[in-house]
């Protein structure tokens, strides 16, 4: 572990590779599981008014669990996360022509209808943030179906850290990034 401002970063998130094989796994992280994806209030907010333009996008499953549960849903603990269908696909999850899963937040992003890509949780899988009062927890979540994924990252050489630059930029910023990127050479 390392410090990085108010982060406390597993070795992991750059010593190791991943880069997602979804002809490999199909995208089987939005559809296996028994949790939604990770959201904070703002996202939840969000989610609530984008769903009118998403709809259009989404399987009429996920229509159908998020008007009976809602476009987001609050854990035991009180956690927020997105609805789930019968408690195994996200809501948002679509299929391709290949049977493989998308997401139908970020489809209605790319088709232009929305600004907002997709949860900042599912742009960093599979890095996990815990936020805590005096500083975030930034770690690698291991996942036996992300194997084909681990193994692609190492033959191409992908450590996780560039595969979620994007999504670590869009959490930390540009110069937490620029930090991060001089830990992971001095290593």
């Amino acid at each position: 572990m390392f410090q990085l401002g108010k982060t406390i970063v597993s070795e992991d998130v750059v010593k190791k590779d991943f880069l997602c094989n979804l002809s490999a796994c199909k995208g089987a992280c939005c559809i296996d599981g028994d949790a939604g994806a990770p959201l904070d209030a703002e996202e939840a907010k969000i989610l609530d008014d984008i769903y009118p333009k998403v709809k259009p996008f989404l399987r009429q499953a996920g229509i159908d669990a998020i008007e009976a549960q809602g476009t987001y849903t609050e854990t035991e603990d009180g956690d927020l996360e997105t609805t789930l269908i019968d408690g195994a696909d996200c809501a948002y999850v679509i299929f391709d022509d290949k049977n493989v899963a998308l997401c139908a937040i970020e489809e209605a992003y790319n088709q232009g209808e929305i600004t907002w890509k997709k949860p900042v949780s599912c742009h960093l899988y599979p890095v996990r943030v815990q936020d805590y009062s005096e500083f975030s927890a930034v770690n690698y979540h291991k996942w036996q179906i992300c194997d084909d994924a681990c193994a692609l990252g190492q033959e191409l050489q992908v450590p996780i850290y560039k595969f979620v630059k994007e999504g670590l930029i869009r959490k930390f910023g540009i110069d937490w990034y620029a930090e991060l990127e001089k830990v992971a050479a001095s290593m």
